[in-house]
């Protein structure tokens, strides 16, 4: 067997997030950064505030950069003492005291390695939100396209797989908006409350208090937290949150709904572009979707790996709460490690998925031609609803005061069984004089009976005001 030294995961078996913004986000040089961030950041606050000297962030700044550490030998060391802030602040020191040996004192100072992480985690998080929120926002705009532009244009409803009324493509495109625009709420809200951690050892920030009483310095120890989040861009907690894993579960929910929003377009078209129905197809491009055996195929490629996420995300939102529940003690053991590569996970999955439905929704092509052949298909029988309250009616003379439905069941079941058309039966059960040709057409006109349809697709639009994308987060 070959022996490989190369073991990062590039997203080989992932297709879904493999190459995405999303796996650079969250990939394992950028976690080192968000790491070093924080540590910069913290040293920053701690000399405006005159608890340390005030060269000491300039000194250290220079060995802040992910590039000169190997991630390797970081994740290899982090089994030492259970996570990687460790090795890295050694490795950080030893660089820094080549030029300022007293600055590399400072490093760290009254810091524990659960608040360098947790925070650089926090980072990761928001900065990938971001991306997600705004390819959800090209994804709400296509289909609020999508929406208005098919308001009119009829198709059939399907309940437990099967037709069920006459609607019309735009309220179901409006409805994947509704789903997709509850779930970026949602996310939106998450990322506005991602709070920094900081508590020092135990939660107490008994170090910080020594230190900043050595310094002779004024500052209070929960305002220099309040501080560093603000620095960071990140919600200031009302105290350390080491053993309440609350924020980490509340993120991976958000995340969760987007998958389950995704999924369920995915699911959506997956069907409608079925050869046999045909309604949709998604967006070509080059070397997408084919066959390594078929050279015929094309393989609604997309969707497919869309749905992928959406089932895979459920197990670590799984995994993220039972760690927190897990969680014991003012730190937690094992429960807390748990988390990490759940929540990366989830943020990945949710990344790539929110890419590729952005490119799904804006190239969707909807075959208007095939919407309308496979409403026909179903014929008069998806308005049997309706006809329920107006024919049925009509039909009681012969049998007394509501026989008319049963007979109308009747002629339904008629029609289903022997293939004679509803419309032929209704024409033959109905007297001309009760019921006109005309009356007869309009009644059996799939168009007449969408209901609300085009004022439910007005309410959805404006319920998520559209915009091509989303603000960015700020580089720090």
């Amino acid at each position: 067997m070959a022996e490989f030294t190369d073991a990062a995961d590039y997203g080989l078996l992932s297709p879904v997030w493999a190459g995405t913004d999303g796996a650079a986000q969250t990939g394992d040089r950028r976690i080192i950064q968000a790491l070093l961030d924080v540590e910069l950041a913290w040293l920053r606050v701690l000399a405006d505030a005159g608890v340390i000297a005030p060269q000491v962030p300039g000194d250290v700044a220079p060995a802040c950069q992910a590039d000169l550490y190997d991630p390797a030998s970081l994740a290899a060391r982090s089994a030492g003492g259970g996570n990687p802030v460790i090795p890295l602040l050694s490795d950080l020191r030893a660089k820094v005291r080549e030029t300022s040996p007293a600055a590399a004192d400072a490093v760290h100072t009254a810091a524990t390695s659960q608040d360098i992480l947790d925070t650089a985690l926090m980072l990761v998080t928001a900065d990938t939100l971001a991306g997600i929120a705004a390819d959800a926002g090209r994804t709400m705009a296509a289909l609020a396209g999508l929406a208005v532009e098919h308001r009119g244009t009829l198709c059939v409803a399907r309940t437990l797989t099967q037709h069920s009324l006459p609607s019309t493509f735009g309220l179901r495109a409006a409805q994947w908006l509704h789903g997709v625009g509850q779930a970026t709420e949602a996310l939106e809200a998450a990322a506005a409350r991602l709070p920094l951690q900081w508590g020092g050892g135990s939660g107490t920030l008994a170090a910080l208090r020594n230190v900043v009483d050595a310094s002779g310095s004024a500052a209070a120890p929960l305002d220099l937290a309040d501080q560093l989040a603000a620095r960071l861009g990140l919600a200031a907690p009302p105290a350390p949150w080491q053993g309440n894993r609350l924020p980490v579960t509340a993120v991976g929910a958000a995340l969760q709904d987007l998958l389950s929003a995704a999924g369920k377009i995915a699911n959506d078209i997956l069907l409608m572009s079925r050869p046999e129905v045909g309604e949709v197809s998604e967006p070509r491009a080059a070397g997408r979707g084919g066959s390594s055996a078929m050279p015929q195929k094309r393989n609604p490629v997309l969707s497919v790996l869309i749905r992928s996420a959406a089932l895979a995300g459920p197990g670590y939102g799984v995994q993220l709460q039972t760690a927190a529940g897990a969680a014991d003690d003012e730190r937690p053991g094992g429960s807390w490690h748990t988390e990490w590569q759940a929540l990366r996970s989830l943020l990945r999955l949710a990344s790539g998925a929110a890419a590729k439905l952005a490119e799904l929704t804006e190239g969707l092509t909807v075959n208007t031609g095939t919407l309308r052949e496979n409403l026909d298909a179903a014929g008069p029988l998806v308005v049997s609803e309706r006809l329920m309250s107006t024919v049925a009616p009509l039909l009681d003379a012969d049998g007394g005061p509501g026989t008319g439905k049963t007979r109308l069941q009747e002629l339904v079941s008629t029609s289903l069984a022997t293939g004679n058309s509803l419309a032929e039966l209704l024409r033959q059960a109905l007297p001309a004089d009760v019921m006109s040709d005309a009356e007869l057409s309009a009644q059996l006109d799939p168009a007449n009976y969408v209901g609300e349809a085009s004022a439910l697709i007005d309410r959805i639009v404006a319920a998520y005001p559209v915009v091509a994308a989303y603000p960015v987060r700020s580089s720090r």
